[in-house]
């Protein structure tokens, strides 16, 4: 007969193999936007590839055909497929980036659908600012245009790891391969100026399928693999940082139950790196150094934490440690900084007020601060330094200089992207109005 602690224990144990599983499956999410001029088919792409992949229900589909039909369409027009979010940005709602989920037996994805007009440029750094890879599209008739090279540089801006430059509309230049390379020469010229490490080319024609989920019988010529495939079995788990061990502290944990009478634990995130049983910690900003009792999570303790987990961990010394300090490794620390340098992108209708005060959030921590000088201001269109203008009005990336009252611990954006960006709240009307990168 099975003993009830027989049952905990049997419990415990499924609970931690989902655990794992669960985080199995994390690491296989892949983030993607996507980015295209209004008639480079960026919407028909979307469609194409949940259509394609059988990731669309019945009624939506049957409501789509029964659309296009109205429409006099002779098949299914793909670009319905997000219309939806389009009619209810045209409504009001304040819904400016568009996400789509699909899932093959590979992998989970969520697609960022950003606006790509210049009007927009806040639209696509919101919905870039996570994704593991960006998909921009260039008409094959019309090669690399300012709207292409304004995607590429706000990509290589927010160090999007992977650029996949899919070529559309092959179809209407007889699937050349001659239209094919000239895009490629032009895009590479290009983005050799700039910091994106991985970059793909694909010819597809997003309208008849062509390289979307299936390969080309129409261009023999090239030998790499379509789209989907080359989502599914991009390599991303490197993407995160795992050497600098960051923690936020989100909140103090203290049940204060008969079972956890004295337990005290620090609940968050890992932001990047390991975190081990044993190891040896820094919390900051005060300095005090103790080493990890216990890493707790929802279904069981484990004996390492890493990104994107959210844990509970408990030190073997009691320490004052409250939200928005940062547990990391002694040997490896961030530096405590209140003057940053940061790459600031303009969210708000309302331009920037000369030396105000806003409130800055970084990681759990919020202080409050200054912008004292704006360095300079970025045409993303020719990606020329303008020092004279500097005004910040919505939309526009500048460099600028921030005062804080009290150090954050910050990474360069460059080597982590949870630790090394930053939002500005406006204390008034508590609206988000910059988002930035600390260069």
């Amino acid at each position: 007969m099975t003993t009830s602690a027989q049952k905990r224990q049997w419990k415990t144990e499924k609970n931690k193999d989902i655990f794992r599983k669960d985080m199995v499956d994390n690491n296989q999410l892949l983030r993607f936007t996507t980015a295209g001029s209004v008639d480079d088919g960026k919407s028909t792409l979307i469609g194409r590839l949940l259509f394609d992949s059988k990731s669309i229900f019945e009624d939506q589909l049957e409501a789509i055909e029964s659309t296009s039909k109205k429409k006099g369409h002779e098949g299914v027009d793909l670009a319905l497929f997000t219309d939806g979010l389009r009619d209810e940005r045209e409504q009001g709602i304040t819904i400016d980036v568009a996400y789509r989920y699909f899932t093959t037996p590979k992998r989970k994805f969520i697609i960022a659908d950003t606006p790509g007009h210049i009007q927009y440029t806040r639209n696509m750094v919101t919905g870039a600012s996570t994704a593991n890879a960006a998909i921009i599209l260039v008409d094959a008739r019309h090669g690399v245009i300012e709207q292409t090279k304004r995607h590429a540089f706000i990509a290589s801006l927010l160090q999007i790891p992977h650029v996949i430059v899919c070529i559309n509309k092959m179809d209407l230049v007889d699937y050349s391969e001659e239209a094919y390379n000239k895009v490629i020469s032009q895009f590479e010229e290009f983005s050799s100026k700039l910091l994106v490490k991985d970059v793909r080319f694909i010819p597809i024609s997003a309208l008849l399928g062509d390289n979307v989920v299936n390969r080309s019988k129409n261009m023999d010529w090239y030998q790499g693999a379509p789209l989907l495939h080359t989502l599914e079995t991009m390599h991303i788990s490197s993407d995160i940082n795992k050497v600098d061990a960051r923690f936020p502290v989100q909140t103090v944990l203290r049940p204060q139950n008969h079972e956890y009478r004295d337990y005290r634990g620090y609940a968050g995130r890992m932001a990047s790196g390991v975190l081990r049983k044993g190891d040896e910690v820094t919390v900051m900003p005060s300095g005090f150094t103790s080493k990890i009792k216990s890493i707790d999570t929802f279904s069981g303790e484990v004996e390492e934490a890493f990104a994107p987990m959210s844990v509970s961990i408990t030190l073997e010394d009691d320490i004052d440690i409250s939200r928005g300090d940062m547990i990391v490794r002694s040997n490896n620390k961030p530096e405590a900084q209140q003057d940053l340098e940061v790459m600031l992108c303009w969210l708000n209708n309302s331009p920037a007020k000369p030396r105000a005060k806003y409130t800055i959030k970084h990681t759990s921590n919020e202080q409050k601060a200054m912008i004292k000088e704006v360095l300079y201001k970025i045409d993303i269109n020719t990606l020329n330094r303008s020092s004279d203008d500097t005004e910040m009005s919505m939309n526009d990336i500048c460099k600028v200089k921030i005062r804080t009252t009290k150090p954050l611990m910050i990474d360069p954006y460059r080597e982590n992207r949870t630790t090394g960006s930053i939002i500005l709240i406006d204390d008034a009307t508590n609206e988000t109005v910059a988002a930035g990168m600390v260069v």
